[in-house]
């Protein structure tokens, strides 16, 4: 089944030159069916990368699911149009009387910050306590993963000594778990990070789950409210390009920059990125949608509770 996005979204296009079966509103509504609604707040700084980068891995399910994007009152982003903020996004306080089934949350460029610095943050606390009881399950990416787990849980936020760039070796260690159906004994995730959360944080508190993690880039996945809430410390929807984009755009303005690990073929910047994660990114974003919102969702969206 397609995707139900808005009208005239540019990942539409691009996403349909990869043989991705999407459809628009209008379309959308000539078909008889409760469609699973999504809703995303997207935080990175490049939206329309973000949206497609999202979009492309929530394609690979039988099942309708109508996207909705969320912006915050509290920040205007710099690197987007306001044409397609005004023209694709509403604000929080527009969508918060209305429920979800899933709801992604992404990382933010705003990791070194304290929590309670970043300028938008009371209305994140409200996004939080709003989703805990307007949405079925939630996944929290990157620095989003790390305000949830601070928010909800108390657990700290670490300074790196230097930046976890590149691509690293997962395991997952509750593999019986349906988020992992099909995954292999490890897997590979891209992470792009400044700071990290550590695995004495998550495992001294009784309510979450460490049931992923690597010896490189630490703790990676952590579950808790029986699936109604991940939190993914990496990158798994990143395309291809993205590990490089950010590394070539760093070291044109620093001389500190590293090659991004187990990324480059030969670890050579000249040569196309080898890419290990793609798989199991469908993978977990399907497993997702099918265990834990579609499965776990009521019928009557106004349910959720």
């Amino acid at each position: 089944m397609p995707l139900r996005l808005p009208d005239k979204l540019p990942a539409i296009e691009l996403l349909k030159k990869e043989n991705i079966f999407v459809m628009d509103d209008s379309r959308a509504h000539m078909q008889d069916i409760r469609p699973l609604r999504i809703a995303i707040l997207n935080l990175m700084p490049l939206k329309i990368t973000t949206e497609t980068d999202l979009i492309r891995l929530l394609s690979n399910t039988p099942l309708q699911l109508e996207i909705n994007f969320m912006k915050l009152k509290s920040h205007t982003p710099k690197n987007t149009p306001i044409e397609h903020m005004m023209m694709f996004y509403r604000d929080f306080e527009e969508m918060r009387r209305e429920k979800y089934d899933g709801m992604i949350i992404t990382g933010a460029p705003v990791e070194t910050m304290d929590f309670e610095d970043v300028t938008y943050w009371d209305e994140m606390k409200a996004i939080f306590d709003w989703a805990r009881t307007h949405v079925t399950s939630t996944l929290y990416i990157c620095w989003a993963a790390q305000a949830g787990l601070y928010y909800y849980y108390g657990v700290p936020k670490y300074q790196l000594e230097k930046k976890m760039f590149g691509v690293f070796e997962q395991t997952p260690l509750e593999p019986q778990l349906p988020i992992f159906r099909g995954f292999d004994d490890v897997f590979q995730m891209p992470h792009s990070r400044h700071t990290e959360v550590h695995r004495e944080d998550i495992v001294a508190r009784p309510e979450l789950t460490l049931i992923a993690e690597s010896p490189d880039s630490g703790v990676s996945i952590v579950m808790a409210r029986g699936g109604r809430e991940f939190f993914i410390t990496g990158h798994l929807e990143y395309a291809p390009n993205t590990l490089d984009n950010e590394y070539r755009r760093d070291k044109d303005v620093r001389d500190d920059v590293e090659l991004p690990k187990h990324y480059y073929r030969d670890d050579n910047p000249d040569n196309k990125p080898l890419v290990s994660w793609r798989a199991h990114a469908n993978l977990l974003y399907s497993n997702w949608i099918n265990y834990y919102v579609y499965q776990e969702t009521p019928y009557d969206i106004n349910q959720i509770k």
